[in-house]
């Protein structure tokens, strides 16, 4: 059975994307086979971030409807052999997807022998965010640490509490959180919500905090999910998430201010 991992939020621009393809990268790394699923039918991101966009042939909604086989619509990453992309849609719109359709892709994968899928949610509460989340095992909620994206994601908990499989069969899906753009300076100066805070606020146990970094936009350009750039801090954080997310302690880093040097203190640096 593969284990299905939903990245989730409330808020659009907080990172899914980002977060989907390198914890997807993280695991295919450690020698997991697992499938990437774009649930963003209409936008369709993640096969950038991968590097793959000019192989798209057949997506996600194609092989719902039966225009495809799940064999001819999934692409093979070239960095590692046991990951695998499935695109979305760009001309179809969010009631493409289908709950029943939903399911069979991804008990195909579990068939297939895939160890991971992770779903890349759409932001918000709409058809495909709902089905990116229903069949999850684990979720991991991304979110920015400022008031409004803390406030979308308590609403988005809500529905993982309640709408999803697990939870009609009187279980709970394994939640997570994730805190991307993260900067203990601005922290430190109380422009920002500390780990802390948005621990408090959401109820849940952070598995990575990723610095604010403009490597994450520099990957994204060049079809590179940023866990690929282990010079990073932003690489090390998401390999850091992987990690935990398959049961291993690791420290928090990057959760810290920059400590100034003496001649910095001494010149108002």
């Amino acid at each position: 059975m593969a284990e299905i991992i939903v990245v989730t939020s409330g808020k659009g621009g907080v990172g899914k994307t980002t977060t989907s393809a390198s914890i997807a990268c993280g695991l295919a790394r450690r020698g997991k086979k697992v499938a990437v699923i774009d649930f963003d039918v209409g936008l369709r991101n993640l096969d950038l971030i991968m590097g793959c966009e000019r192989r798209v042939v057949y997506d996600f909604v194609n092989v719902i409807h039966g225009e495809a086989a799940l064999k001819q619509a999934l692409i093979k990453d070239k960095r590692f052999e046991t990951l695998f992309v499935l695109a979305a849609s760009q001309t179809r719109d969010k009631d493409a997807l289908t709950k029943e359709g939903v399911q069979k892709v991804l008990d195909d994968l579990g068939e297939d022998g895939f160890d991971y899928i992770v779903c890349d949610s759409p932001a918000g509460i709409e058809k495909g965010a709902f089905l990116a989340m229903y069949f999850a095992d684990q979720a991991v909620v991304v979110v920015n640490p400022e008031v409004s994206s803390v406030r979308d994601s308590d609403r988005i908990l809500g529905l993982l509490a309640s709408k999803t499989r697990r939870a009609e069969n009187g279980e709970r899906v394994k939640e997570h959180l994730l805190l991307t753009r993260y900067s203990p300076n601005r922290v430190e100066s109380g422009e920002m919500l500390s780990v802390k805070d948005v621990e408090e606020v959401l109820g849940l146990k952070t598995v990575g905090v990723i610095p604010e970094s403009g490597d994450v936009l520099n990957a994204s350009n060049k079809g590179e999910p940023v866990i690929m750039d282990m010079e990073s801090n932003a690489g090390q954080a998401y390999d850091d998430a992987v990690a935990r997310l398959m049961g291993e302690e690791r420290p928090m880093r990057f959760t810290q201010p920059d400590k100034k040097g003496f001649f910095s203190k001494l010149f108002g640096g």
